[in-house]
């Protein structure tokens, strides 16, 4: 375990915990909804929670054969679903990692979320051989008599003869629909009820990594390989923002507490090991959300940031990397006092001073 971050030194300040607990590359970082916890998943098959103050592990969840591509916690803490490679979706009871149920797909399922009340989720999985992909919607009217059957399946049929592969999955506010976003760029939202495509979105003209909501899910963040991030509101699906970068955007993240972004990304994984650290820029972005501006960044993996999140309570993110590390971040007391400029009220500051120096007598 690392000692605490120190203070007494200006170079030491933000110094990370490094949560050594995966052999593989990290796939999905999330904390829960207080705060207190943190959820990891990798590609060596085990997810793990850990204490989000110190980074002590606290447990794994153990069961699943394959690579975890997704997990969510639900509103309580009580429950974690875990989507893996091994075609399966598995619910486990966060106080003792025991699983209880196994929801079988037929390809490898990269997406699952919970929707709000904790009373049914969403997953999506791969086309496998033959089949197509799909998007499940699982209901659980009682924990302790789990129907592993969905209430509702959508196919996602070829494009032109082409497949097209879901790489997440998210509820919009109140429920109101489920949010698909996909490897050409789009994003779609499907009525949970019936199925029925609702709402098209072309965001991107290359894969979409990642989604996020902001807490109160009006603002929706997209990461996408074609090197931006972009920022809509959830209420028209308008566009608002783009924060182009320079490298693949594997995941991002919004700021409940300051008007910030963080970006997470680099190169592809497969030439990492022919570049330095420094070349790949494997560092989190911080971007300013109104005025699209980089104003920092914080490095220290090896290999390219495949997910993000910040802390609910704002004094800390984490990051997971394809190096196998989470890093877990304090954020300094600098960047917690930090007052975000405000562009006009500094002019009218500056014209003020100097009608008052012209007005001075010597």
């Amino acid at each position: 375990r690392n000692e605490p971050p120190q203070e007494t030194n200006s170079n030491l300040t933000m110094k990370p915990y490094l949560l050594q607990g995966h052999e593989r590359p990290i796939t999905s970082i999330q904390f829960n909804y207080d705060g207190d916890l943190l959820f990891t998943a990798s590609k060596d098959h085990v997810p793990s929670v850990w204490r989000a103050d110190d980074g002590d592990r606290l447990g794994t969840f153990n069961g699943h054969k394959g690579t975890i591509w997704d997990l969510d916690c639900d509103r309580m803490s009580n429950w974690l679903l875990t989507a893996s490679a091994d075609a399966s979706v598995r619910l486990w009871k966060v106080e003792t990692g025991e699983c209880l149920s196994t929801f079988p797909h037929i390809g490898p399922v990269r997406g699952v979320a919970w929707a709000v009340g904790s009373r049914q989720f969403a997953t999506i999985s791969d086309p496998f051989m033959e089949h197509n992909g799909k998007i499940r919607i699982y209901e659980i009217e009682n924990i302790d008599d789990i129907d592993t059957e969905p209430k509702l399946e959508i196919e996602l049929p070829k494009i032109m003869g082409k497949r097209v592969n879901p790489t997440g999955v998210h509820w919009t506010a109140l429920n109101e629909a489920v949010l698909v976003s996909f490897d050409n760029g789009v994003i779609k939202l499907y009525d949970p009820e019936h199925g029925d495509v609702t709402h098209e979105l072309r965001a991107h003209e290359k894969k979409i990594n990642r989604c996020r909501f902001n807490r109160d899910k009006t603002l929706l963040i997209t990461s996408s390989a074609d090197f931006t991030s972009k920022l809509y509101d959830t209420l028209d699906w308008q566009h608002l923002k783009t924060y182009p970068t320079d490298r693949p955007v594997n995941d991002a993240v919004i700021s409940d507490h300051k008007e910030h972004i963080l970006l997470g990304g680099g190169q592809e994984a497969m030439s990492v090991t022919t570049t330095s650290g420094k070349v790949g820029k494997f560092e989190t972005r911080f971007f300013h959300l109104v005025y699209q501006e980089e104003f920092g960044t914080v490095k220290g993996h090896f290999g390219p940031i495949n997910a993000l999140d910040i802390n609910p309570t704002g004094r800390s993110y984490a990051s997971g990397a394809e190096d196998g590390y989470v890093r877990l971040h304090l954020f300094d007391k600098d960047y917690l006092e930090m007052k975000d400029p405000v562009p006009e009220e500094e002019d009218d500051e500056e014209d003020d001073n100097d009608v008052g120096d012209v007005g001075q007598t010597r």
